[in-house]
């Protein structure tokens, strides 16, 4: 086995075994809250499985930053304590060379957090949302319609289906440049086809200085951006937009945050996973710690502080962003870029 195979291999180990112990308990604490309502639905252990399944890639979002963490300092610390780092640097291997040789594992976890966050959790949140309200106890209170944004227009609809495919009692108010109300369209259903929206028996009102003007419709198109999956993120408390929806929210497609916070979204798509990389850098140090002393339990203990800091840092500057007090670009890389310069700062000192 090739060094840089061992080293791989090494750190690789110690993030899955970090990943299955921190989703483990997540999992549990999890289904600590809704096995007792799951089982009062009659759902038995089956729907304690499928809930766990749907909710998994969501864990996994939580858990990839920390695990690689957990895993790095777990692994360069037994580098660091068989003196497996010191016989590396004698033949010539730097600190920098090592964390190439261990960066292959955390990109894997970076690729695996990327198509988690941004393909398959936007397609089994709905679905959990879905079965979560289908097999609930009957209740007399109906949900009512959510308003949201569609370029210029003011939409109030509810969901129709959980494909986010239709729209049922909708409601389209269209402004005009000053920004009054020009046109009101009634539709009781909204359906996505090949071709767009279709609104089904429309009733339309044009408002002008003197009058409001009537008319009717069998079918009517409707002009707008909107996606099925918008529909499905828009009218769900539970769900959060991926790039491909914030790209669209924009653009002019759904929306109701304010811009700023779909802007912080889109950039965050690609920040968070770059964020894991830091993390790799924020537990090196590590390996160049002495565990006979207390300098290795010293800056494990700083490590484990930096990504800590490191989480909450880039969670309030995301949180100022997505409120405009910040610029988005600013709001998404400052956390990442700042706490790798740290990182790299401290390995250069460290080294010479």
């Amino acid at each position: 086995m090739t060094l840089s195979k061992f080293v791989r291999r090494t750190v690789a180990l110690r993030i899955l075994a970090a990943a299955a112990i921190l989703l483990s308990v997540l999992q549990i604490l999890d289904l600590l809250d809704v096995t007792t309502e799951i089982l009062d639905r009659g759902l038995g252990v089956s729907g304690v499985a499928y809930y766990a399944a749907l909710r998994f890639p969501r864990l996994i979002e939580q858990v990839a930053p920390l695990s690689v963490l957990a895993g790095g300092l777990f692994a360069f610390a037994q580098l660091a304590r068989e003196s497996a780092v010191i016989a590396m640097r004698a033949t010539g291997v730097s600190v920098y060379r090592l964390i190439g040789m261990a960066a292959p594992a955390a990109l894997l976890v970076m690729l695996v957090d990327y198509v988690t966050v941004e393909v398959i959790a936007p397609r089994t949140d709905p679905i959990l949302e879905a079965w979560w309200s289908d097999t609930a106890p009957k209740s007399d209170a109906v949900p009512g319609p959510r308003p949201f944004r569609s370029g210029a227009d003011i939409v109030v609809a509810q969901p129709g289906d959980v494909a986010g495919a239709r729209l049922t009692d909708i409601k389209i108010y269209r402004r005009n440049p000053a920004g009054a109300v020009a046109e009101r369209i009634e539709a009781p259903l909204a359906t996505y086809g090949e071709g767009g929206w279709k609104l089904h028996d429309p009733k339309m009102v044009r408002f002008t200085q003197d009058e409001a003007m009537r008319s009717t419709a069998a079918e009517l198109m409707w002009n707008t951006s909107l996606q099925p999956a918008d529909v499905q993120v828009l009218l769900s408390p539970q769900q959060t937009p991926n790039a491909a929806s914030a790209r669209r929210a924009l653009k002019g497609g759904g929306s109701e945050r304010p811009a700023s916070y779909y802007a912080v979204r889109l950039q965050q798509a690609f920040a968070g996973p770059v964020g894991i990389m830091v993390m790799l850098l924020l537990s090196a140090p590590v390996a160049l710690g002495n565990f006979r002393n207390r300098e290795g339990a010293v800056l494990t203990a700083a490590s484990v502080g930096a990504g800590l800091l490191f989480l909450v840092t880039d969670g309030l500057l995301n949180a100022l962003g997505e409120g405009a007090a910040l610029s988005p670009v600013l709001a998404a890389w400052t956390a990442p870029l700042v706490f790798a310069a740290l990182a790299t700062t401290v390995l250069l000192r460290m080294e010479g």
